[in-house]
């Protein structure tokens, strides 16, 4: 099953941070022939080493998306990611926009979703929504 990465677990493995996120990663890679992202950590990425003028890093980035598959917010996507956002607001949940929208793209796509943040997310599946966690550390 294709799983999508989140910003935090595709950062890991760019920098080469942790053995085990490498090593799952090498295997999805193999398994799957591509990294699975969304537009909305390609925004994250760029937006973190655009804060660090570091267009060298951004070009290295753009290369890695250009070899992957990367997801859209759709309309399915974005009126899902709104239905989630007000279902959070309204049990005093906000766990920030950029991560309902990711959330919301792994759900519309029938996704894994594979993060190291899996304690923000776990709030989605307490409000009722079929988002599938997995941690690659």
């Amino acid at each position: 099953m294709k799983s999508l990465l989140d910003t935090d677990i595709l950062s890991e493995v760019l920098k080469s941070k942790d053995v085990r996120v490498l090593a799952r990663a090498r295997a999805y890679l193999a398994d799957h022939g591509a990294y699975s992202l969304s537009t909305i950590t390609v925004m994250e990425v760029v937006k973190g080493l655009s804060r660090k003028s570091r267009e060298d890093a951004i070009s290295r980035f753009l290369s890695v998306v250009d070899v992957s598959d990367v997801m859209k917010l759709d309309k399915v996507s974005a009126e899902l990611a709104g239905r989630i956002y007000a279902d959070l607001e309204r049990a005093g949940r906000d766990i920030g926009v950029a991560d309902v929208l990711i959330a919301a793209i792994a759900i519309h796509h029938g996704m894994t979703l594979v993060t190291g943040n899996a304690s923000d997310y776990v709030h989605i599946q307490e409000a009722g929504y079929a988002l599938r966690i997995e941690s690659w550390r």
